[in-house]
């Protein structure tokens, strides 16, 4: 029997033409991203005639160049089962949340759709979502770089991208400040209004663009952030509420220059360092369970 296209590790453009609700013909091509979820196929969608130049190459100047094709968007399709419509509409609600809050500055923007997916075992709903791309460098929280190193190198980054980029430094990485603190605290704002808050903690969730915007571009995984005492784990087994508001404060920190107010409650609640004792021996135990498994 075929494999769900849920369960298998990587697709590439047959699978996803081969789906009921996507044509055939498409004049579109779909890649596999480079950055792949635990929790979703990550797709990108080209146009044909970019990836013929992309192999191909073009000659500018008497030099053949091989540039890479630009995504248009980005088209995810979800593990996840869902059960009911209505297990659907919670996702998208908690998007919607998300959404509310970080658009259309601090997010990239996707469209959810909820489809008639015909599967190996029979017809079954299935969550995709078309999101806008974004060109830009990882913003990883777990990085060893403080703020006098991190910026500045992301800067030399996109000056040896393109050579046109002519903001100076001091200017970019005051930029990136200013909108650093809008971002922070929208997410905050977040947490403590609507109690949920998105996954900060993975590796290229976040992404600083050249003109030194912060943008949230994985949306796969949005916890909410319990009142209560206990260290709530996603459906892998994860902290990752507390670990998101971790980075959250590793962002601020070499972003914004400045040591966290530990008298904030969101902090003072979730940097405790009896919690975070807890919280680490849960993650390790959820390393350990994912390389055995």
């Amino acid at each position: 029997m075929p494999e769900d296209i849920r369960d298998r590790s990587s697709i590439g453009h047959a699978d996803v033409t081969a789906l009921n609700f996507v044509r055939s013909s498409t004049p579109f091509v779909f890649r596999r991203h480079f950055r792949q979820g635990l929790r979703s196929h990550i797709m990108e969608i080209l146009n044909a005639s970019d990836v013929e130049i992309e192999q191909s190459g073009k000659v500018i100047d008497g030099m053949r160049w091989f540039p890479k094709a630009p995504p248009r968007r980005m088209f995810r399709i979800f593990r996840a089962r869902l059960k009911t419509l209505e297990n659907a509409l919670v996702e998208i609600g908690r998007v919607k949340i998300v959404e509310r809050y970080l658009a259309p500055d601090f997010m990239a923007r996707s469209t959810e759709c909820i489809v008639d997916y015909r599967g190996p075992e029979g017809r079954d709903l299935m969550l995709c979502g078309f999101q806008a791309y974004v060109r830009g460098e990882i913003l990883d929280p777990w990085t060893i770089l403080g703020t006098g190193e991190l910026l500045p190198g992301l800067y030399e980054t996109f000056r040896a991208q393109d050579r046109t980029f002519a903001l100076p430094k001091s200017r970019w990485v005051e930029t990136v400040r200013e909108k650093g603190a809008g971002f922070i605290g929208k997410i905050k704002r977040m947490a403590t209004e609507a109690g949920h808050i998105p996954d900060l903690a993975g590796a290229g969730n976040l992404i600083i663009t050249v003109t030194g915007g912060i943008c949230l571009v994985d949306i796969n995984n949005i916890s909410r952030v319990s009142p209560g005492t206990s260290i709530d784990l996603d459906e892998k087994g994860y902290p990752v509420c507390d670990k998101s508001i971790e980075a959250l404060s590793l962002i601020e920190e070499k972003i914004l220059g400045r040591s966290v107010d530990m008298n904030e409650k969101l902090y003072q609640r979730f940097l405790d360092p009896r919690r975070r004792k807890e919280v680490r021996a849960k993650e390790k135990g959820f390393w350990t369970m994912k390389d055995t498994g």
